[in-house]
């Protein structure tokens, strides 16, 4: 159903360079179990196209880093959910993590909110209708009564 995609440290950098303070053991080790928990990359997942499925994984994987490790651009911030208001005066900011945080939590980066966009395709959900069986003994295109088509009286 779905695909592997392996993760490829030195393309992961040189797409996300701002992520340099983080060693590749680290990425590897810690941040990408992390981020497959939410990117499934065992095969049985709904993505089925390669390329989507390694920029997800890459997104996350920099979700992650950026949420544990900041960058060299944004340092680690203590802060968790989303500013919801600011004042500059005696500086006093306030965020908002909702109680039942469907998107919050990826949204708290560029890199969650671009994943978080990505993935809609595969978080709606999917009808499989009921497969019901024919009647014993009758299958597409058997002829019933008089040799005309099932289902049709002649």
């Amino acid at each position: 159903m779905g695909v592997i995609a392996t993760f490829d440290y030195t393309a992961w950098i040189g797409l996300f360079p701002q992520f340099s303070n983080v060693p590749q053991n680290t990425v590897t080790g810690l941040i990408l179990p992390v981020a497959v928990q939410y990117i499934r990359n065992d095969g049985g997942g709904p993505v089925n196209d390669m390329t989507l499925q390694t920029q997800l994984i890459n997104l996350m994987v920099a979700h992650v880093a950026q949420l544990l490790f900041g960058s060299t651009t944004q340092p680690l911030s203590p802060l968790v959910g989303r500013i919801s208001s600011a004042a500059e005066g005696s500086v006093n900011v306030a965020t908002d993590f909702p109680a039942t945080p469907s998107n919050a939590w990826f949204i708290q980066t560029q890199y969650g909110a671009m994943f978080w966009q990505m993935s809609l395709p595969f978080r709606l959900g999917r009808y499989f209708p009921k497969i019901t069986p024919l009647p014993r003994g009758v299958y597409p295109g058997a002829l019933g009564y008089n040799g005309a088509p099932f289902g049709v009286v002649p």
